[in-house]
C-alpha cells in the first residue's frame, strides 16, 4: 500500500488529478487500474485524490497502461519525484497540524489569495509580538511553562517564514477584508504591540500585490459574519479554486463549484461594502494616533 501522508503537497494534488484524467482517457476503470498494480481499487482512488504519496514504480506502471509515451512518462515521473519531496514547512512538523499544512502548501502555490478575517490580523501580516500574543492566548502549548514557550516560539517562527511569500518573485495577489473588531480588541500587554502591528499593516498596504480593506461597524451587517475563510486561486488549470474554512480544532477545504462560488460572491459583496483600500489606510493611521 502507498505511504499515507498527513497532508499532500500541491504537486501531489495536481499529479493525482492528471493520473485520473489519463486513466479516464484510456477508458480504464479504477478496478482495472488496480488489477495492474495488484492493489485494491481504493489505492487508485487515494493516489488520484492525493491521500497518499505517489510511489514511483506504481506511477510508471500506470502511465504505461494508460498509453503515455516514454518521453511524457519520464517528465511525469520527474514531477512526481519532486512533488514527493517535503515542503519547507515540514521542518515545523512538530507544531504544524496536518489540517493546516495543506493550507501552507496551497498558499505557496496560489496566484490569488482572498480572505475575510473577523477577529485577528491574518498570519501573513502579523508582527512577531502580535503573533506571540495571539498564540499565548489560544490553545498553543499544553505542557510545562517551558514547553509551552518553546512551542509558541516555533509557531511564531513558522508564521514569520510564511510571510516571505508576499515579497518573493512572482508573489501572489493578497486581498483581505478585516472586520473592525480586529482593531477594537487589544492584543498584547500594552499599546506598543498594536501600534507596531498597525505600522506593519500600513507598510504592507503599499505593496503592489496587497489590498487591505476594513469592514467598519458603521457599514452595518455584511454577509461574511459566519466566520473566517480564505479563497485560493491557482494558475494551474488542474487545480480549481479552493476555500479554506477553519474552526477551533481543524479546518475544511471546499472545491465544489457551488460552494466556492458562494464564498466568492460573499467576498465581492463585502469588498463593495467595506472601506476602500485608500480609506482603509486613513482608518489605520487614525487608529495609530489613538494608541
Amino acid at each position: 500500500m502507498s505511504e499515507p501522508r498527513s497532508a499532500p503537497t500541491v504537486g501531489q494534488v495536481v499529479l493525482g488529478r492528471r493520473l485520473q484524467d489519463l486513466r479516464e482517457r484510456s477508458g480504464l476503470k479504477r478496478e482495472e487500474a488496480a488489477r495492474i498494480l495488484r492493489v485494491a481499487p481504493a489505492t487508485i482512488r487515494r493516489m488520484e485524490t492525493a491521500e497518499v504519496a505517489l510511489k514511483i514504480p506504481y506511477v510508471q506502471l500506470l502511465l504505461q497502461a494508460y498509453g503515455v509515451t516514454d518521453s511524457e512518462a519520464e517528465a511525469f515521473v520527474a514531477l512526481a519525484e519532486e512533488a514527493n519531496l517535503p515542503g519547507w514547512w515540514q521542518r515545523f512538523h512538530d507544531v504544524l497540524p496536518g489540517w493546516f499544512s495543506m493550507h501552507v502548501s496551497l498558499e505557496g502555490a496560489a496566484s490569488l489569495i482572498r480572505a475575510y478575517e473577523p477577529q485577528h490580523v491574518p498570519g501573513l501580516l502579523q508582527t512577531e509580538d502580535y503573533a506571540r500574543a495571539i498564540l499565548r492566548s489560544g490553545a498553543v502549548g499544553g505542557g510545562s511553562d517551558t514547553d509551552a514557550a518553546e512551542e509558541t516560539e516555533r509557531h511564531v517562527a513558522l508564521r514569520m517564514e510564511r510571510q516571505s511569500l508576499l515579497t518573493r518573485e512572482g508573489a501572489p495577489r493578497f486581498w483581505v477584508i478585516m472586520d473592525e473588531t480586529v482593531f477594537r480588541r487589544p492584543v498584547g500587554d500594552g499599546p506598543e504591540v498594536m501600534r507596531a502591528q498597525l505600522d506593519r499593516l500600513l507598510e504592507a498596504s503599499e505593496l503592489p500585490n496587497v489590498t487591505l480593506q476594513i469592514a467598519e461597524y458603521a457599514s452595518g451587517h455584511h454577509p461574511g459574519t459566519y466566520g473566517p475563510f480564505v479563497l485560493f486561486r491557482f494558475a494551474m488549470p488542474e487545480l480549481p479554486d479552493m476555500v479554506y474554512s477553519e474552526y477551533l480544532t481543524g479546518a475544511v477545504y471546499l472545491d465544489s463549484r457551488a460552494e466556492v462560488a458562494s464564498h466568492l460572491e460573499v467576498l465581492d459583496r463585502m469588498a463593495a461594502q467595506a472601506a476602500t483600500a485608500q480609506r482603509t489606510k486613513e482608518i489605520l493611521r487614525d487608529l495609530r494616533k489613538e494608541l
